[in-house]
């Protein structure tokens, strides 16, 4: 394998290892607001329990996104060099604003919300864990736009020439807000929600499947639903929105990902079918006739570009894109359908009395990872050979003086350390889940100072099913 195909391969093994987690933090923060701003307002205890419980998981994903997350930084240094002075003054500002804004913010509050169960008041505390979600989401914020400025650039000059040049901020505003910044941000936010939504109603279920922490349980299982559920709403919204910013200023990925291998008019959207590569066309096919230029241009008689209109050494994979595309479109219908069943038996009454429906509800935590990545990936092979679209080719932005051996035996030493890191993530995430939420009662007149060794006292017993 050559220099290249490894530098892609390691640097997608990468990222794709450390958005495990950040999209974790970012979901459970909202759940950790939610819950917590239930307890200040209502007093009840199992609200403190959900809050104090979400708030170690999420302390462990946080953990696991900084370790994962500084190796990139590097990697645009050792593999990327020619890229990261030609995006230097455009990543430079973003990553800055990260830090700044985002990164210190969130880590900083992250000590009070961790230790200031007993040192502080709980509307200090509340407003940490405010903080510490509000922090989440501004690191988002700042490698979305990051990122959808390599997809749409604007705001920017090219200074010097050759493997010299370089893009240079011209309006700082006009790079943040370029045309699929908003939309792409948007987006990405709800997959996070859905995210930290299903890993609560994943956690739900098991606890109902065992029949321990009940209350708990349905607290939780309610609360993950409701934000799956509005969140399920707007990734339509904002999924059809991204769709027609690709399809004005990414044509080629748009015909990437429906496999478009010909210009037409008044193209059908294919729900399901086979790519036959080789041949360029699409086999048993199940298509909804004039949607895909509806849904792209607002007619159903627009035309949209195909492949046929770039040269074929430029196309990206197309039979795996179109693919892994539609593994995006499926993970939210599955998500969606779940959180309809859910809220119908939860309002019935009957959740524990369906085990199979609780049993697909504990393996649900995977669908919104899968989708988020499956997402992930075609925006970003979706537009080979580009690094920054229409401007600098991936083969371009590569470093002269790295090897591939060099580069093989970084792969490897990773892959040893990431195989590593997982195990103990799921270790301890199991170990935290086994464990549960700590059982107690507290009652509005007890100070919020002494709540940490009520909430561990063990000598109560008290029916915490029936508070």
């Amino acid at each position: 394998m050559d220099v290249l195909t490894l530098a892609r391969f390691q640097f997608a093994l990468t990222i794709m290892f450390h958005y495990i987690f950040p999209v974790l933090s970012i979901g459970l923060g909202v759940i950790m607001v939610i819950v917590e701003t239930l307890y200040v307002k209502t007093g009840k205890l199992s609200y403190l329990q959900a809050s104090q419980f979400w708030t170690k998981i999420f302390a462990l994903t946080f953990a696991m996104g900084v370790a994962t997350g500084i190796v990139m930084e590097f990697e645009f240094g050792t593999n990327w060099a020619t890229y990261s002075r030609y995006v230097g003054d455009i990543f430079g500002s973003a990553l800055a604003a990260e830090g700044i804004f985002a990164f210190f913010l969130e880590s900083g509050f992250l000590a009070v919300v961790l230790f200031g169960w007993n040192r502080v008041g709980k509307k200090m505390h509340l407003f940490s864990t405010w903080m510490v979600c509000l922090g989440a989401h501004f690191s988002a914020v700042w490698i979305v736009v990051a990122n959808s400025w390599m997809q749409t650039p604007t705001g920017f000059h090219i200074v010097g020439e050759g493997l010299n040049a370089r893009a240079e901020v011209t309006s700082f505003w006009e790079m943040v807000l370029n045309p699929s910044s908003v939309i792409r941000l948007s987006h990405v936010i709800l997959g996070c929600w859905l995210a930290g939504a299903f890993l609560v109603v994943s956690v739900a279920a098991y606890y109902m499947l065992k029949k321990r922490h009940l209350a708990f349980a349905r607290k939780s299982m309610q609360i993950g639903f409701i934000v799956a559920f509005i969140s399920c709403i707007l990734q339509l919204i904002t999924g059809d929105q991204s769709g027609r910013i690709v399809a004005k200023y990414q044509p080629s990925k748009l015909a990437a990902l429906e496999a478009l291998y010909k210009t037409e008019s008044a193209v059908p959207l294919t729900i399901f079918a086979v790519v036959n590569g080789k041949e360029e066309k699409l086999e048993h096919a199940i298509q909804i006739p004039k949607l895909l230029s509806f849904l792209s241009f607002g007619s159903t008689d627009a035309e949209i570009k195909g492949l046929d209109q770039i040269p074929k050494e430029d196309w990206p994979n197309v039979p795996v894109l179109f693919n892994v595309y539609r593994l995006m479109l499926f993970m939210w219908g599955l998500m969606f359908s779940l959180t309809l069943i859910g809220f119908y038996l939860l309002y019935r009454n009957r959740i524990e009395g369906h085990p199979w429906v609780l049993r697909v509800m504990a393996f649900s935590a995977i669908f919104p990872q899968l989708g988020n990545q499956a997402g992930w990936f075609c925006a970003e092979s979706g537009r080979y050979p580009w690094i920054v679209y229409g401007l600098l080719r991936i083969s371009d932005g590569l470093s002269k003086a790295v090897t591939a051996n060099q580069v093989l035996t970084s792969i490897i030493m990773f892959s040893a350390v990431y195989l590593i890191l997982f195990f103990l993530f799921i270790y301890l995430l199991n170990e935290k889940i086994k464990h549960g939420p700590e059982e107690g009662e507290r009652d509005s007149s007890t100070p919020y100072h002494d709540l940490h060794n009520l909430v561990k006292s063990s000598s109560l017993n008290l029916n915490t099913e029936e508070k």
